[in-house]
């Protein structure tokens, strides 16, 4: 017989019911139980519309009252740590929008926590789990296409002031602008496809909101296996796109989309010296389509908790992407080439994102 698993929601703002649909999306093996908001209103006006039998404002009493299996934290990014760590105590494991928590020093105490606990906490990444991307991976780890060379990440969204009249927006207190808000997703996608990183030469710049941090981020990434990448992080741009291009030594392979994609949204490229009918159709080979979406991700979640496994998105992967924020963020204040694994508990930037009170 197969557990269902209870579930609890903190948060029940706008991106609330992208977790209830994918709930809904596991056909009963995940329920929603009970949910906590602040705003007594907003959490009865949620828990009435998705038939949800508990309503909380206050977080701690929830998890003391249900005692849940899993605990969903649609938060706003400052309280994700702490929350994060109480749920685990509470002995639940968790899953949490992105950003995860704003240093490295948080990820290392919720990995701590993971250790004292024996439960998970997973960041909310879900453009890794599309079927496309897992296609993409299995061409490329058989050799395919070749060496990855060259490549370009592009987040180049649009927010207005309205977007940022929340008061936890635009605030290093918060976590930061659209290097830690917005490009988290492509970047952490990049890094799920080509491995680990091993330098960072970056900038960040305020120049057109009203905002204590950044608008705009740029990075040059340098890769373990020698590829290099452009990253591009921008909440200015009218025209919105998510872009991410990957040149192989045998073809160019590129994803464009905004919030979501499906296979449709890819497009492959041979190199023109390549002539490799055979690589043309294993690429055109795709499995069945499956979006990269809150769904896809809760499902492999659940394949984790009945394994008891660690989930794909919590531990050594999640601060790898964290490490990648932190460094972009240290080398655009700095100045300074930022190598992985230099940003240690002596350093400013291992507890703040900006080093302590550093200013765009």
């Amino acid at each position: 017989m197969t557990k269902t698993y209870r579930a609890v929601l903190a948060g029940t703002g706008g991106i609330a019911d992208a977790h209830v649909r994918a709930i809904e999306a596991t056909q009963g093996r995940v329920k929603l139980v009970a949910a906590a908001d602040l705003d007594d209103a907003r959490v009865r006006a949620f828990t009435a519309r998705h038939n949800v039998e508990g309503a909380f404002t206050d977080y701690t009493t929830m998890l003391r009252a249900v005692q849940p299996d899993l605990v969903l934290i649609a938060t706003p990014p400052g309280q994700h740590t702490a929350m994060s760590i109480a749920a685990m105590e509470a002995g639940a494991s968790v899953w949490c929008e992105k950003p995860l928590c704003g240093s490295l020093a948080e990820v290392d105490a919720i990995t701590a926590a993971e250790a004292r606990t024996g439960r998970y906490t997973s960041c909310v990444f879900q453009m890794r789990f599309a079927s496309s991307t897992a296609h993409l991976r299995a061409l490329a780890d058989s050799g395919q296409l070749g060496r990855p060379l060259v490549a370009v990440c592009n987040t180049l969204w649009f927010r207005d002031a309205a977007y940022y009249a929340a008061p936890w927006r635009g605030t290093w207190a918060e976590l930061g602008g659209p290097t830690m808000g917005l490009g988290i997703h492509a970047m952490d996608h990049l890094l799920h496809l080509l491995g680990d990183w091993t330098e960072v030469r970056a900038m960040a710049a305020r120049l057109d909101r009203a905002i204590e941090v950044e608008d705009v981020s740029m990075a040059i990434l340098t890769f373990a296996n020698r590829a290099v990448a452009s990253v591009v992080n921008s909440a200015l741009s009218p025209r919105q796109e998510t872009y991410l291009r990957l040149d192989y030594q045998k073809a160019t392979v590129e994803l464009t989309h905004l919030y979501s994609y499906a296979r449709d949204n890819w497009r492959l490229t041979l190199a023109p010296t390549a002539h490799d009918e055979g690589l043309l159709q294993s690429w055109q080979s795709f499995p069945p389509d499956v979006g990269s979406t809150h769904a896809a991700q809760l499902s492999a979640l659940v394949v984790n908790l009945d394994a008891g496994t660690r989930p794909l998105t919590s531990g050594a992967e999640s601060r790898r992407t964290v490490e990648l924020l932190t460094a972009i963020y240290k080398s655009a204040f700095t100045g300074e080439v930022v190598q992985a694994g230099s940003i240690g508990a002596g350093d400013p930037f291992y507890h703040s994102i900006n080093g302590g009170g550093r200013k765009i």
